[in-house]
């Protein structure tokens, strides 16, 4: 009888999270991590709580010595957590780190209603920011791979049923429990079809975007990629370069959707710049691998640009969060400049030295306030000409094609045309010199 009344306050916490309000969060410390980094990660979790539009009651950090298998904590600070949020009336519990679906099964138990994780509230934020059909599937293929373990937490009810229908009767309960678990499989088969059919859709707009990337290779316009953590600046120095159309807020996760925008340097030279998706600290590996067509853009770049909010506290494993996922796409080879944004808000002058002396091409900037971009420029079109070389070349008139494309996508220093040849002195893009290296003198 007891446990068919557990099952019953368990399943009463069955609930939509839009339709909640207050929550209280909570982050784990070992004894090799301080309790003021913890108190950060929990400050950030605020930030994605109140972006999702939750009202933050309760932040508590605790330190932990072993992780318990069943509630994370042990039972002692999870009594002490049960009375806190009774005591504050809050409505969700959000634990900073990832709990499996065993753990949060057993603390909802406890706690009598909702516990979720990093990992869901950050799901749930770019569900709520996504606009695009692309952003909209990409987010529903990581929701529902996320759901998939969690089935038996969805299915609560028919324990239920089978406590009340059968009136004791073992017979009865047993026929009924057999019935949950048939259903369980039957979602699980549906869940596993969604996302095999998700992942096809996917796949139709990666080999779209493959096509784009082939018609921008061919304009031969060098490509800059603005990337970093979220909430760093990247739209805003978009905007402010570009006047491009995008969405500025001071809100993590603003943007979900790549932008391109065309843009001409200082010395004349067309460039284009992509505003890419954020990322976060712990960010949820199947966001990764559901977001990858998108993040993938970074990686189609010639040169990125890594924004970092320099004014924050955090800045220094922000950027570490974000070259982490640059190493997992197989980007962080690529040739990059880091931009320290906010610098007018940052406290912490010590903070901007140690950004130069870790990476030696560092340009400080404010964007909103539109400062510093001559330097920026100048390091922009300095990487520009990393890429590129001089070459000495005598080439026959007769490879009038050739020659084109040298002049399209290279800069002429000099020229003679002397008999039936062209000598030329030529600025290109080095992955061009393998097609002229025959001619060159």
């Amino acid at each position: 009888m007891k446990k068919i009344e557990e099952e019953k306050l368990y399943e009463d916490i069955r609930y939509e999270l839009k339709d909640l309000k207050t929550v209280m969060l909570v982050g784990g410390y070992p004894a090799s991590q301080s309790k003021d980094e913890c108190i950060e990660h929990i400050d950030e979790l605020a930030s994605l709580a109140k972006t999702y539009g939750f009202d933050v009651i309760e932040k508590c950090p605790c330190p932990i010595r072993k992780i318990d298998a069943a509630t994370y904590f042990g039972k002692g600070k999870v009594e002490e957590l049960v009375v806190i949020s009774n005591t504050s009336d809050v409505d969700v519990v959000i634990f900073d780190d990832n709990i499996n679906p065993n753990q949060q099964r057993n603390l909802e138990k406890l706690f009598k209603k909702p516990v979720i994780d990093r990992t869901e509230l950050i799901l749930e934020v770019f569900a709520q920011r996504a606009h695009t059909r692309e952003a909209k599937i990409q987010i529903e293929l990581a929701k529902t791979q996320y759901q998939l373990p969690r089935l038996k937490r969805l299915w609560t009810h028919l324990s239920r049923q089978s406590g009340s229908a059968g009136g004791g009767s073992s017979g009865a309960g047993g026929h009924l429990k057999g019935e949950g678990e048939r259903q369980i499989e039957i979602d699980k088969r549906i869940l596993k079809r969604r996302i095999a059919a998700l992942k096809e859709e996917l796949k139709v707009i990666s080999a779209q975007r493959k096509t784009q990337r082939q018609s921008r290779v061919k304009s031969f316009t060098p490509l800059f990629g603005i990337i970093g953590y979220t909430n760093a600046g990247k739209s805003t120095l978009l905007k402010a370069l570009t006047d491009a159309d995008v969405l500025v807020e001071d809100k993590l996760f603003a943007t979900l959707d790549t932008t391109t925008r065309k843009f001409k340097l200082p010395s004349g030279q067309d460039i284009l710049l992509i505003d890419t998706v954020g990322f976060i600290r712990k960010i949820p590996h199947s966001l990764v691998e559901s977001f990858k067509s998108t993040l993938e853009e970074a990686t189609y770049t010639d040169i990125l640009l890594h924004v970092v909010d320099v004014s924050n506290p955090m800045a220094e494993e922000h950027a570490e969060a974000t070259l982490a996922v640059l190493k997992e796409l197989k980007a962080d080879k690529k040739p990059m400049i880091t931009i320290l944004n906010k610098v007018d808000q940052c406290q912490d002058r010590s903070m901007m030295l140690k950004f130069k002396l870790k990476f030696p091409k560092t340009v400080m900037v404010s964007a909103l306030k539109q400062e510093g971009f001559e330097k920026l420029f100048e390091m922009m079109e300095l990487e520009l000409r990393a890429l590129r070389m001089v070459a000495q070349l005598k080439i026959p008139q007769s490879e009038y094609g050739l020659i084109s494309q040298i002049i399209e996508r290279g800069r002429v220093l000099e020229s003679e045309y002397v008999e039936n040849d062209v000598l030329m002195k030529v600025e290109i893009p080095k992955d061009l010199y393998k097609k002229i290296e025959p001619f060159s003198i």
